[in-house]
């Protein structure tokens, strides 16, 4: 479960000071020079896998996070919802299709988190399956509905269809619902209409989401080089609009970093085995 999942949406907006986010990442390249094996090799032998995954959010931090990945030639999957943005018209607006289209040239992977980033409340009584959903993005955001299996499913596949007509890459088979909130209804219907459903390893969740107040950015880098194991999803956002100091890319790079010095590597989903066999029966 998201800690936070409701912060995301939260009106409040504040300036990033971008200068101090760029010496946050100029200063972990020298601390931690990234080993040429990593910088040349994406696709070299990797026996201790991590997967890393990034939601959508105000897409402010994005052109760092994709500086970072670039540079380290880390391969992440992206989940995308239309979320409101800082810049622009949302996340998968067409002010972000230029970005969206250079990070599939550059090889990562997409997936759907919802179009109207709909959080699931609750299953309806009934045989057929029904349930209460309520968009956090879009025209329909901060209301509630009854969205039966087709209408939850073709919010699923909006996402998919932005990201495909965005990066010319066809999704993976794969989604995420907000807040990782589902049931057992849920996951069936969207598993029926061809989209398994990814979580998050409990030492994945990277903490983004949390007040800065109680979980500063040097806090939450050393639980995440403590804590996380080989095979772990871990979870982070491209912006919170609740977080007072952005955790991209002043915790990124040392995580990547400290990660690697401790023989991990980065894999996408594609790659995971958990999913290998459903993307291939699902035409991913």
């Amino acid at each position: 479960m998201h800690p936070a999942s409701e912060s995301r949406t939260a009106p409040a907006r504040r300036p990033f000071l971008r200068g101090a986010l760029i010496a946050s990442v100029l200063i972990a390249n020298c601390l931690h020079p990234t080993p040429g094996w990593a910088q040349n090799s994406p696709k070299a032998a990797c026996t201790k896998p991590l997967y890393l995954t990034f939601d959508t959010g105000h897409m402010d931090i994005a052109p760092f996070v994709a500086e970072v990945l670039n540079r380290q030639q880390v391969r992440v999957t992206f989940f995308a919802a239309n979320e409101r943005t800082q810049t622009g018209d949302g996340s998968l607006g067409t002010h972000w299709a230029p970005w969206w289209k250079a990070r599939a040239a550059e090889g990562h992977e997409f997936a759907s988190h919802t179009y109207d980033h709909a959080y699931w409340r609750g299953d309806l009584k009934g045989v057929t399956p029904r349930f209460r959903i309520r968009p956090s993005a879009g025209a329909l955001a901060g209301r509630e509905f009854t969205w039966d299996a087709k209408q939850y499913c073709a919010n699923v596949a909006l996402a998919a269809e932005r990201l495909q007509d965005h990066t010319g890459k066809k999704p993976l088979p794969l989604f995420r619902a907000p807040g990782g909130k589902t049931s057992g209804k849920l996951l069936a219907a969207a598993e029926a209409c061809g989209y398994a459903h990814v979580g998050w390893s409990p030492a994945g969740f990277l903490g983004d989401e949390l007040p800065s107040e109680s979980a500063s950015n040097e806090v939450l880098l050393k639980k995440a080089l403590a804590d996380i194991r080989e095979g772990d999803i871990l979870l982070a956002h491209l912006g919170i609009w609740s977080r007072k100091e952005p955790w991209a890319p002043a915790v990124l790079e040392p995580l990547i970093v400290g990660l690697k010095e401790r023989g991990f590597c980065f894999r996408t989903l594609r790659e995971h085995p958990a999913y290998q066999r459903w993307i291939a029966a699902h035409g991913g």
